[in-house]
């Protein structure tokens, strides 16, 4: 156990709360956490996807259950523009079955701030200035404390203490994203509740299914996966404004390269629910050392095609929690967490470069295909071990 033990968690998010549980629940005296954000968390949220197996695993680990809202998902539908096809959804290449529930991030992070104790202190707007290791402890902007987590996210100041040569690699690529209420999707009717779509196309693919509205109804949720304009510049400060250039490059591909119904779901988003995700890879060499724990997008960031995110940040606390409760000291918690994790890491981040060169930077002739074909290309990818060896299929 921990008991005694002063603990920081730098970053309020999901990761930070569910971090500030665990370090709660292992006996942790005192916790501090510090969110560089003002007020509240819940505005932020995009949708997420979670399959049941790891929604059991993080049940029964104490940081969800069914009062939050969701929505079950059955199936995946594989689609592709065919001007042939007799449906507005274009051609189905195949379906697969489809076991998760899908979240919204806002009531999901509004549920676990909830849930953390009145007894840690939650400090909003307070971003951390200076994090130092010392022989007494770690000091954060003054303050000592005997562990520090870092839930602070792709440009994490914990990390860059702990691992200063680990630097998030651009992956080439970007996810546009959207979400507006179902009650605005023309023809919603068309597309089965329970379905999610994954439209492909030359040089990418969305993914869109629907997730709890705040306001009590469905929302549509979309992620638009695709290349930028040749010459396209990263922004410096890590802005996600859907420049008129990236908004270019999304109706263009909208209009000649997907099917009418799919064309009218991305139209019909309005410009205040859009913006743009550059995407990212890296895993930290270790996931803690004596002193110092790194959790979610501070340890490890996928691309979201392996379906990770928040999952992944839930999965890390769990096992952390695990380590605090069963350790006899902090010290050997984290080298219990660090020896679970850190392998995990590397294999998710493997995975998600997989499916990128898969479904965005070597596309097959996805218009050529049905589902025999569709269905060689998977095991032919498995037996060449290129793809994850049937992860992308089950993916």
């Amino acid at each position: 156990m921990i008991r005694g033990s002063r603990v920081a968690v730098v970053g309020g998010s999901i990761a930070g709360c569910a971090t500030a549980l665990a370090a709660h629940r292992g006996g942790a005296d005192e916790i501090t956490v510090y969110e560089r954000a003002g007020g509240r968390l819940a505005e932020r949220g995009v949708g997420l996807a979670m399959h049941g197996i790891r929604y059991a695993e993080l049940e029964a680990a104490g940081f969800m259950d069914a009062d939050i809202p969701w929505i079950g998902m059955t199936h995946r539908t594989w689609y592709v523009r065919d001007d042939a096809a007799p449906s507005p959804l274009g051609r189905p290449l195949t379906e697969m079955p489809f076991a998760f529930r899908t979240y919204n991030w806002g009531p999901l992070w509004r549920e676990l701030r909830a849930r953390v104790p009145g007894s840690v202190d939650f400090r909003t707007g307070n971003a951390v200035k200076e994090l130092r290791l010392t022989s007494r402890g770690v000091e954060v902007d003054g303050e000592l404390y005997d562990v520090a987590v870092g839930a602070d996210g792709l440009r994490s100041l914990v990390r860059t203490a702990a691992c200063p040569a680990t630097v998030p690699q651009y992956a080439g690529y970007l996810a546009w994203r959207g979400s507006y209420p179902e009650s605005d999707l023309p023809d919603a009717h068309l597309w089965p509740t329970d379905e999610c779509a994954y439209v492909v196309f030359d040089g990418g693919h969305i993914v869109i299914y629907r997730i709890p509205d705040d306001a009590g109804g469905p929302r549509v949720n979309w992620v638009f996966y695709t290349a930028p304009p040749p010459g396209y510049t990263l922004p410096a400060d890590g802005q996600r404004t859907l420049t008129a250039e990236l908004a270019a490059r999304l109706s263009d591909i909208t209009a000649h390269q997907l099917p009418p119904f799919f064309a009218s779901l991305i139209e019909a988003t309005p410009q205040d629910e859009r913006f743009v995700q550059p995407l990212y890879d890296f895993t930290a060499p270790h996931y803690a050392t004596d002193r110092l724990a790194l959790v979610g997008d501070a340890a490890t960031v996928a691309r979201p095609h392996t379906g990770a995110g928040a999952v992944k940040a839930l999965q890390d606390v769990t096992a952390l929690q695990s380590a605090l409760i069963a350790a006899a000291t902090p010290a050997e918690a984290l080298a219990t967490y660090d020896a679970d994790r850190t392998p995990a890491g590397r294999t998710m981040v493997d995975l998600g470069r997989n499916l990128g060169r898969a479904l965005v930077q070597a596309t097959p002739d996805w218009g050529g295909m049905d589902g025999a074909d569709l269905d060689a290309f998977w095991q032919q990818a498995d037996g060449s071990g290129a793809f994850g060896g049937g992860s992308l299929k089950r993916g």
